[in-house]
């Protein structure tokens, strides 16, 4: 979740030095925290040391979970202080190498789309769209800002609806239609003189205001954890007690799809897996004052990896390899 508290309520700038701070001392995080700090440096207005920061993390040598991201906040962030050449070649690229993951092409798209290029930022939402969601029976939670975004794009392009806006309208949970949120007539009644016309208004943004807040009160992930084989086998090979709770790799991994299944069922939407390490848990649990024997520390561990941004996304995007990492497509592994 990135920032987006004003400048006049924030220093931003000293909240983007602590960030870069704390990457040199856990260069493991460093992905995770200078795209933070570059947030707060692109909201106090200083574009040119945010792409300074988004250039370090493509010029590392340590491979980066999210590369197309980096280069998408990148390439948004260019556009903002006038550097559009650069920043078409980068959202060019960013479509050519498809990415599976949902959010570069979100942040592609808006950039295209708040730079006028509403047909541009269509085609984008729309690629993503066949690229993701083609043939998938429930859409991902991530995906939906791009279903969303695309219909509001095509609201103010005044396109007829298509399958795809069906099925953002089905997804949007909120009081007030998509078709009313993404008016492009919704401006004019905030100047008219009509009661009528801005209470209804009103009601519009208090919907919005409502998916906004839910949206942000789920920054990241429920994520279950994983541990892979030789984690696991060092985990209860250290400590013995924790073989109730992992009797064998493969129950292990027969439990963590049987309880996301369920709570999809249960309809608890943005579902993650987080991958342990022996080293990373035994600091964790020396940081709460506790012995990894612990059972009860593994999912306050689990959520601790998620909100550093480390969960990926359940279910795999279709094609996408396994989250048990056998190297099979899930379809025919674990989602079989």
């Amino acid at each position: 979740m990135r920032p987006d508290t004003p400048a006049e309520n924030v220093d931003h700038n000293a909240e983007a030095a602590r960030l870069e701070r704390t990457a040199d001392l856990y260069p493991e995080d460093a992905e995770h925290l200078l795209l933070q700090a570059a947030a707060h440096r692109e909201l106090s207005g200083d574009r040119p040391t945010a792409t300074a920061l988004y250039d370090r993390l493509l010029s590392s040598s340590a491979p980066l979970d999210n590369p197309h991201l980096v280069r998408a906040l990148k390439a948004s962030n260019l556009w903002e202080y006038g550097h559009e050449a650069e920043a078409r070649a980068i959202i060019e690229g960013v479509r050519v190498a498809a990415p599976r993951d949902p959010a570069p092409w979100v942040i592609i798209a808006e950039a295209l789309e708040s730079h006028d290029e509403l047909e541009a930022a269509q085609d984008t939402f729309t690629a993503a769209a066949i690229l993701l969601l083609t043939d998938v029976t429930e859409p991902p939670y991530a995906t939906r800002a791009l279903l969303f975004g695309r219909h509001r794009v095509r609201r103010m392009l005044g396109a007829v609806h298509d399958d795809w806006d069906a099925l953002a309208d089905t997804l949007h949970s909120s009081s007030v239609s998509l078709d009313e949120l993404h008016d492009p007539k919704r401006v004019w009644s905030l100047g008219s003189d009509n009661p009528a016309e801005l209470q209804a208004e009103i009601s519009r943004l208090r919907a919005e205001l409502g998916t906004y807040r839910e949206a942000l009160s789920r920054p990241f992930p429920v994520a279950v954890l994983h541990w892979p084989s030789p984690e696991l086998s060092e985990l209860v090979g250290a400590y013995p007690s924790l073989t109730d709770e992992y009797p064998s790799q493969d129950q292990h991994l027969a439990t963590i799809e049987s309880s996301l299944r369920e709570l999809a069922s249960s309809g608890t939407p943005n579902l993650g897996i987080v991958t342990g390490t022996v080293p990373s848990y035994e600091a964790f649990a020396a940081s709460e004052g506790s012995s990894p024997a612990d059972a009860a520390l593994l999912p306050q561990y689990a959520t601790t990896l998620a909100a550093r941004g480390l969960a990926v996304a359940w279910p795999p995007q279709r094609g996408a390899a396994c989250w048990c990492g056998t190297g099979q497509p899930y379809e025919a592994c674990h989602g079989a």
